[in-house]
């Protein structure tokens, strides 16, 4: 007959919520429970958690010496959290457990500032919680427990709702000859979004050249993992747009194409051995010369933009997602943004107005008028009153002398 084990279960269990994750931020209690069945009465000498958190940064890196490859290991770490809590302290006595189920309760307070959790290619940010039971002449019993660490990001910040613009040119050549110039010029109207949000991309695309260039647009992901004085850097795409050909001496305006950011982890910039950055790049692409890139920093938060936010905001971030009713006002004949209806839905969608005339200037939505019509877009009529203020004319009514 097989002996009955003495522990059945001894696992730990986070009071996070209904979630099936449990997510943290700095400053908060981070509580749960160690549960501990047992089959026959259990001798106890100490019951331990504890709370652990780092970043870690590794890769190796190869040097070739004479016919053989020497490889350096680069490796760092920088911790976060480090707690401990003694549920049973080992006080030299034995504790006796009956046999049963036994919860015994924790809690941790998490520091102020903590970095985001990451788990990245060549380095990652990671929390646990870990419980060991120690017993007299047998095997310490673990049971490990990671939990998720978010640091919130206010993009409602001056920093963060400032618009963000650059320009780069670029001449052509091929074979020591000049095929003309290639030039970009682009602004977003804020550096920090969350995802799920659109930027809207105005940007001036001017081909010089006699050839059709193509215009793209990508948010990049950059992981930034230092060690050892040196660095190492890994880039990805995480959502990309293409524009259309622009041919030879043509130029071409971006009013407001939209790029959705999908799903991203929040960007991680108080690490010193890990960093997680974005970058909005347009490119260009020359056939026979090297491409025309154009970045403009990104920042991916966590706290969305307040749907009526300060006055630095610009006026164009509140209404992103919508650029329809602004591209009437142009001369020009613009397509809509890709996938413009798996952003906004139709209830969202504000209605149009009617396109001006063929009379009206062209940039009566720019500047400070622009401005003027959002401010008053939506402002109540004026209160009622008795008296007319544009009376008819009546020939009957005798006008009042003025010098009378």
């Amino acid at each position: 007959m097989p002996r009955l084990r003495r522990i059945r279960h001894f696992t730990l269990a986070l009071d996070s919520g209904p979630g099936p994750t449990a997510v943290y931020r700095g400053g908060e209690l981070l509580s749960g429970r160690v549960v501990l069945e047992v089959a026959r009465r259990l001798r106890v000498k100490a019951l331990e958690v504890r709370a652990r958190g780092r970043a870690t940064a590794h890769w190796l890196e190869g040097k070739t010496v004479g016919m053989s490859t020497v490889y350096s290991d680069y490796t760092a770490h920088e911790v976060y959290l480090q707690m401990r809590r003694a549920v049973i302290r080992d006080s030299g006595d034995v504790t006796i457990l009956p046999p049963g189920r036994h919860e015994f309760a924790f809690t941790f307070q998490l520091p102020e500032s903590l970095a985001t959790s990451f788990e990245g290619k060549h380095g990652s940010v990671r929390y646990w919680v870990k419980a060991k039971l120690h017993r007299p002449w047998a095997a310490v019993k673990t049971a490990k427990k990671e939990f998720t660490v978010i640091e919130p990001i206010d993009i409602n910040t001056a920093a963060l709702l400032a618009p963000q613009a650059g320009a780069k040119e670029k001449l052509a050549r091929a074979w020591y000859c000049s095929r003309g110039q290639v030039s970009v010029s682009a602004k977003i109207d804020r550096k920090g979004y969350t995802p799920g949000e659109v930027i809207p991309i105005f940007a001036e695309i001017d081909n010089g050249t006699s050839r059709a260039v193509v215009p793209r647009a990508a948010i990049i992901q950059v992981q930034t993992f230092a060690a050892r004085g040196a660095k190492k850097q890994k880039k990805c795409v995480v959502a990309s747009m293409a524009g259309d050909a622009i041919g030879a001496r043509k130029r071409e305006v971006w009013h407001g194409r939209a790029l959705k950011i999908p799903p991203v982890g929040p960007s991680i910039l108080r690490c010193h051995i890990l960093q997680v950055e974005y970058v909005l790049k347009i490119c260009v692409d020359i056939p026979g010369t090297s491409k025309l890139l154009l970045e403009l920093p990104l920042v991916i938060g966590t706290i969305p933009l307040h749907p009526f936010g300060s006055r630095t905001s610009s006026v164009s971030s509140q209404y992103s997602v919508s650029l329809d009713w602004i591209r009437l006002g142009t001369s020009e004949q613009l397509e809509a943004p890709p996938e413009y209806s798996s952003v906004v839905s139709a209830d969202e969608s504000p209605e149009s107005p009617a396109p001006p005339g063929p009379n009206a200037p062209p940039n009566l939505l720019e500047g400070p008028f622009f401005a003027y019509i959002q401010e008053f877009r939506f402002r109540p009529p004026p209160l009622y009153s008795e008296v007319d203020p544009n009376p008819t004319a009546d020939h009957s009514i005798r006008p009042r002398c003025m010098t009378c």
